[in-house]
């Protein structure tokens, strides 16, 4: 049984039946008879579903947002906005796709040589619960577009928003198989895995799921793509608009109460302007709202477990106890549900638990450093790889620097996010592939070259 439960209240919001075997088997044997068809649609007929999911997103999205909120603590808001998101990467890709998939021809001495991008087949999809909605599109609209089938494994405390995303496709016009959800433990996804009619896997989440995952999937010779965890720095240097970058931290870092991959967590900053910007960061957190998330005037909504909350105010005492200062907050919300107070620590070094672990909720880490060059290498000194930015006022130097930040991503003086025309994913273990963009349509695709000669 899957239960679900609101994480601003702990109280139950309902409970799912697992998956029996045959229901199992069932889902497969549909997503494989669908992908067969759907792989002989044109891609201008496939981007005819998107365009509908869009609008059927668009025409829930109160409910779907409401939907989020409840099960695991978005601000409203924010909710209606990954609903939004999701619609428009839909939109994007209904447009985009036939470009992106289109052969290329490449010149030859042949009467003609060209590579073409056919789908790989069904694709498993094992989901976080961060983005409910957001992370399966993303995944889904290229990989549809492409040709493929979806099965989708979503985390179990977010069951309503797993079966309401089948439902979505249903709605639009999907046929039976194309896109399903699977009611099942974390335990039972290596058996679907090593079903012969899964091609393929992407995971988003920690680290040490998706090594587990990709051992797997690579002793199966299947093709992977993971996007895991991050320990994003923001890099402050002493010629950069520090009242700009103090303002954009705050959204950086407490946006989705902090539960991002791509958060900011590590913010490095000069020790010219360190002062400064630490007091404009304090000033400017301070007007952040915790509270219930169906409330509008809400920014801070809770944490989605308890053992997230716990997890991070012992990352927080762990610092506390090696040398960082508590410049906010540093403690948990006395009352129902699994809120915690927005917290800054000033001081941080790496050693701290706050500068090596991955902070997933609202707690930033400020570390001072001597130089640019300091800068750069402390972001570095990190085992992931995901999102980097970067403030300077200086654009000609930026380009150079940002060459030099080990990270999927890197945005100069700006918040850095996923956007469905650019490429995203990581490098060391925060994953690799890529999701989105004319690279990330590709990722499942067998890139075939295909060369033909005169006639004879």
């Amino acid at each position: 049984m899957i239960v679900s439960f609101n994480p601003s209240t702990g109280a139950e919001l309902g409970r799912y039946p697992l998956d029996r075997p045959e229901d199992v088997e069932r889902k497969l044997q549909r997503a494989a008879q669908a992908q067969q068809a759907w792989r002989m649609r044109s891609v201008q007929e496939r981007c005819v579903l998107l365009a509908e999911v869009a609008r059927v997103l668009r025409r829930n999205r109160e409910q779907y947002a409401a939907m989020i909120t409840a099960e695991m603590g978005k601000p409203l808001a924010e909710a209606e906005a990954e609903i939004e998101k999701s619609a428009w990467t839909c939109d994007f890709y209904a447009d985009a796709a036939p470009g992106f998939l289109a052969d290329v021809r490449v010149p030859s001495n042949a009467a003609d040589s060209r590579v073409v991008f056919d789908p790989l087949g069904v694709v498993l999809a094992v989901m976080p619960w961060n983005y409910p909605f957001w992370q399966f599109i993303r995944f889904a609209a290229p990989a549809l577009a492409a040709g493929n089938a979806a099965l989708l494994k979503h985390a179990n405390n977010v069951p309503q928003c797993a079966l309401a995303l089948a439902d979505v496709f249903r709605e639009a016009g999907a046929v039976e198989g194309l896109v399903s959800t699977l009611m099942i433990d974390a335990s039972e996804v290596a058996g679907v895995l090593a079903d012969a009619r899964v091609a393929a896997v992407t995971l988003t989440g920690s680290t040490a799921v998706g090594k587990l995952v990709a051992a797997q999937a690579g002793s199966l010779m299947k093709k992977q793509v993971l996007e895991l965890g991050g320990s994003d720095p923001f890099i402050v240097l002493a010629d950069a608009d520090v009242e700009a970058a103090a303002n954009m931290a705050v959204k950086a870092r407490f946006s989705n109460t902090g539960q991002s991959c791509i958060s900011a967590k590590r913010f490095i900053v000069e020790d010219a302007v360190a002062d400064r910007f630490v007091a404009a960061f304090c000033a400017a957190t301070r007007k952040l709202r915790v509270g219930d998330p169906t409330d509008r005037s809400t920014t801070v909504g809770p944490l989605a477990r308890s053992n997230l909350r716990s997890d991070l105010h012992s990352q927080v005492e762990r610092s506390v106890s090696a040398g960082a200062v508590v410049a906010l907050g540093g403690h948990p919300v006395e009352g129902p549900g699994f809120f915690y107070a927005p917290t800054i620590l000033d001081r941080v070094t790496p050693d701290m638990a706050a500068a090596v672990e991955e902070t997933f909720g609202p707690v930033a880490a400020v570390i001072r450093v001597g130089s640019a060059d300091e800068a750069i290498a402390m972001a570095n000194a990190t085992e992931f790889g995901l999102g980097a930015a970067l403030w300077t006022g200086d654009l000609e130097r930026a380009h150079s620097l940002a060459r030099r930040i080990e990270a999927g991503a890197v945005f100069v003086n700006g918040l850095v996010a996923s956007d469905p025309r650019l490429p995203f994913g990581g490098v060391k273990q925060s994953g690799y592939g890529r999701e989105l963009g004319e690279f990330g349509i590709r990722e499942f695709t067998n890139i075939k070259t295909v060369w033909v000669g005169p006639a004879h």
